[in-house]
């Protein structure tokens, strides 16, 4: 394969990109901060849902694959002979076209995921891994097509959450909202939660968190949001800020009077947001900080 690299300004990204994958048969194309790892690096922040902070930066990067390298020369001719490229001020430049070596990317990908450890006694480790000799409690996880891996900062908070509960949650109701691959539900199932309900909108994370539980050997039941009813003595919803702030009624009405609310996704930023959100039902309180990344717990009165 061959990689052709462009720099395009933040009001072409959209245009190149659409005109590269649907024009000029490129396998994939990726966009980056041209200015990434330097003083002018700029964070974009989005959330599901939502409409894209914007198409890219203001001097992004383009990247995109083709199957040979008349391919590649031949797109960044057509390319170039646009009136976009010479447009002063806002022009699209080649900067490379190489060729991709060859690599076993099912082991490059599995290379990126080791066991992460959440106690010293309770770990996550992918399929292709042994288990360390102090991990007396495990949760079997590979990469899928649901988020949660367990190597986010919010991931790792809520599962120590749960470690450090293990007594709040023994025996009790369990509602994970928003489950994605349900680590966070096969993380209570481990500590003793049941009957336990992961609810998510997609139905790729429904069926994923049904084979992560089997494949971990824990019982629970993963459908749409709908499915979820009555109270529960523990609320977990790793999700983002915007919609945990719209589900701030809906998440506290399932919560039980005594019950726990543990929130992630959740910028350290946004921390008085969430407190206003959620002040009618619950106070909430950060009772965690990975990477600018927050944990914000709270109890219903009861």
């Amino acid at each position: 394969m061959f990689e052709l690299v462009l720099q395009a300004p933040e009001s072409l990204v959209e245009s190149v990109s659409d005109a590269l994958m649907e024009e000029l048969d490129a396998l994939s194309v990726s966009v980056e901060d041209s200015d990434a790892d330097t003083d002018a690096e700029k964070a974009l922040f989005g959330e599901p849902g939502m409409p894209a902070p914007s198409a890219g930066w203001q001097r992004s990067t383009l990247k995109a694959l083709f199957e040979s390298e008349a391919a590649a020369s031949e797109a960044a001719t057509l390319l170039l002979a646009q009136d976009w490229a010479t447009q002063p001020g806002a022009s699209v430049s080649m900067t490379a076209l190489h060729e991709v070596a060859e690599q076993d990317w099912v082991r490059l990908t599995q290379s990126q995921f080791d066991p992460v450890e959440i106690t010293p006694t309770f770990w996550i480790v992918p399929t292709w891994h042994e288990p360390p000799a102090a991990a007396t409690r495990l949760i079997r996880l590979d990469p899928g097509m649901a988020f949660g891996t367990g190597t986010h900062p919010t991931t790792r908070m809520c599962l120590g959450w749960i470690a450090a509960h293990e007594a709040d949650i023994r025996g009790r109701r369990v509602l994970d909202y928003g489950c994605g691959s349900g680590i966070l539900a096969i993380g209570a199932a481990l500590h003793g939660g049941a009957p336990i309900d992961a609810v998510d909108i997609d139905p790729a994370a429904i069926a994923t968190t049904a084979q992560n539980a089997a494949d971990n050997g824990v019982t629970l039941r993963s459908g749409a949001p709908d499915m979820a009813s009555g109270e529960y003595p523990l609320v977990l919803a790793n999700i983002l800020a915007t919609p945990l702030k719209m589900l701030a009624p809906l998440l506290c009405g399932h919560v039980a009077q005594g019950g726990h609310l543990v929130l992630a996704g959740i910028l350290d930023r946004q921390a008085d947001e969430l407190k206003a959100a959620y002040a009618p039902w619950i106070a909430l309180e950060v009772s965690n900080t990975v990477d600018g990344w927050i944990l914000m717990t709270g109890r219903k009165p009861g």
